[in-house]
């Protein structure tokens, strides 16, 4: 239950961190968390890439916002061409 709350917090925090970072508006915060979970998958998966160790809320945080605004990019560029 405690790593359940950790992560919607971890994405929570991640999530808004990333689209104040990117400029992106409008979201809720069911939408905070869901791109905070996703950018933590996408994050941790780019820090095992290339090696980076991210431990700890601190580290979690980091590794999320990152993989956040990876999405928030990725989302930008392919609406830009449709």
């Amino acid at each position: 239950m405690e790593n359940i709350l950790a992560l919607l917090i971890v994405g929570a925090i991640a999530g808004w961190l990333s689209s104040l970072i990117m400029k992106s508006k409008g979201l809720s915060l069911g939408g905070y968390l869901v791109l905070g979970i996703l950018g933590a998958i996408v994050g941790g998966f780019l820090f095992s890439l290339l090696q980076l160790h991210a431990s700890g809320l601190i580290g979690s945080i980091v590794a999320a916002t990152v993989g956040s605004m990876v999405l928030i990019w990725a989302v930008k560029a392919i609406w830009k061409k449709a």
